[in-house]
């Protein structure tokens, strides 16, 4: 690893790959570090070798991946696998931790693309044992090939819980049930997108297929359920919900939920990157031009770690991304940067006609978002409950980081990642704001977790 480079990348999924490819084939010195072993993030993990089987069992989408993947094998790129990305600063001083040991290094231009993370959305008994995220459903699966037991409940509301319903319905597990939580009133939300997303329809059309096959299966899928509920002393036996009036119970001993994606921005965070509030996905995002350039000089964001796009629009973006970095290094100029973007932005476009139908059919409604149970915990690490921070906000801490600051909520090994959309959404609702836009926690390094020994090793480099 050299202590500079001219293009450092972090994070290897679609937006990552395309850019550290595109970069690289202009002679730019580029360095990609990821915290997965093998290339592919989240949505092509395991690419190199899941078996062919497993990866058919995946879908189409799946498999496009594994041509980025090789491209990306044959290119010059330094590539960092194992590697954990704990700071950013303005200066683009970047901190590493490779091998067990702390480093620090610098670059010209830094592009992140760190992708999602799935929403963390309170109810009672998330917290149980056997209550898990969808995500990390399918990360067993497209990684070790491990499924649920029979008997398995999905829900919540998104693309992801349909997908992974299909995938495991082609993998032979059989589930309980599928629970929508996502409210009727959304179809006339999304209805004025519609004529937009048609022009997109493969995906509407795949999306209509999975439901087919599910139904066609057996799957019994309930729409418009609310007031979701898991119940148990000490780890999960039964799930309750409402649905067309009446209280209904499923016992189980898995339940795997998911209330969509947010970008991951703890390390633009860290760097001072402006954010803003994005009322249609609901969640912060970098404040960015067409470019992926952000508030600072010399670092791009691209991918879901932008705002979410999927991940055809995620690739596609890396390589705007870095075709601005080869502009900012002097290797190709703004005109020659506007001629190779044009295939580029035309995919971008036909891929997000899609996104404000999705966005509006599956917005999650307020009542889910800010009004968890007072008894409901919601800082996992600090056991901090909704009653707690409502009871901070009465003593007059009208902000997400007092409220921090009063009842630790934020301060466990998670950083916040867990707890910090939920806090930001409760506070507004206590204080009558229709947005959190005054809830976003401070980023400060380390972003990662790492030990002190780890810490010090930096002074060991700097004598050397």
């Amino acid at each position: 690893m050299k202590r500079h480079y001219s293009l450092v990348i972090i994070g290897a999924g679609p937006a990552g790959l395309s850019a550290a490819v595109l970069a690289a084939e202009h002679g730019i010195d580029v360095a990609l570090f990821d915290e997965n072993v093998a290339p592919g993030g989240q949505i092509y993990r395991a690419m190199e070798s899941i078996p062919d089987k497993r990866a058919e069992l995946l879908g189409s989408e799946y498999q496009h991946g594994k041509q980025l993947v090789s491209a990306f094998r044959d290119s010059t790129v330094d590539y960092f696998p194992d590697t954990q990305v704990w700071s950013l600063n303005h200066k683009r001083e970047i901190g590493l931790l490779h091998n067990g040991l702390a480093a620090l290094i610098t670059a010209d231009q830094v592009l992140l693309a760190n992708g999602a993370m799935e929403r963390a959305l309170p109810f009672p008994g998330w917290t149980l044992p056997g209550v898990m995220n969808a995500g990390a459903g399918q990360i067993l699966f497209k990684e070790h090939g491990i499924v649920p037991n029979d008997g398995v409940v999905l829900a919540g509301s998104g693309p992801l819980l349909l997908l992974l319903a299909w995938q495991y319905l082609h993998a032979g597990v059989k589930m309980k049930a599928v629970l929508d939580l996502t409210p009727m009133s959304n179809h006339l939300r999304a209805l004025p997108h519609l004529p937009r997303a048609l022009l997109a329809g493969h995906y509407l059309l795949k999306g209509l297929a999975y439901k087919k096959d599910l139904k066609q299966a057996g799957i019994s899928t309930l729409h418009n359920v609310s007031e979701l509920r898991a119940n148990g002393k000490q780890q999960l036996e039964s799930i309750s919900f409402h649905h067309k009036g009446s209280l209904h119970t499923i016992e189980t001993k898995l339940m795997l939920s998911h209330f969509g994606i947010v970008p991951q921005i703890h390390l633009s965070q860290a760097a001072g990157c402006k954010h803003i509030w994005h009322s249609r996905q609901q969640c912060w995002r970098p404040q960015l031009d067409d470019w992926g350039s952000s508030s600072i000089t010399g670092i791009l964001i691209a991918g879901d770690g932008a705002g979410i796009g999927g991940a055809r629009t995620a690739e596609h973006a890396g390589r705007l991304a870095a075709l601005q970095a080869m502009v900012s290094l002097g290797k190709i100029s703004r005109v020659k940067r506007d001629q190779q973007a044009r295939p580029d932005r035309k995919w971008m476009r036909e891929e997000l006609h899609i996104r404000p139908f999705l966005d509006a059919f599956f917005h999650i409604p307020g009542k889910l978002l800010r009004v968890p149970e007072n008894n409901t915990v919601v800082c996992r690490c600090e056991e901090v409950t909704a009653g707690d921070i409502r009871k901070a906000v009465e003593q007059g801490h009208g902000d997400s980081n007092q409220v921090k600051f009063i009842t630790r909520c934020g301060m466990g090994p998670s950083q916040g990642r867990l707890c910090a959309e939920a806090v930001a959404h409760i506070v507004a609702d206590a204080t009558k704001e229709t947005m959190p836009d005054g809830g976003l926690y401070r980023g400060r390094p380390p972003v990662s977790p790492l030990t002190l020994g780890q810490l010090a090793s930096l002074d060991s480099e700097a004598k050397e």
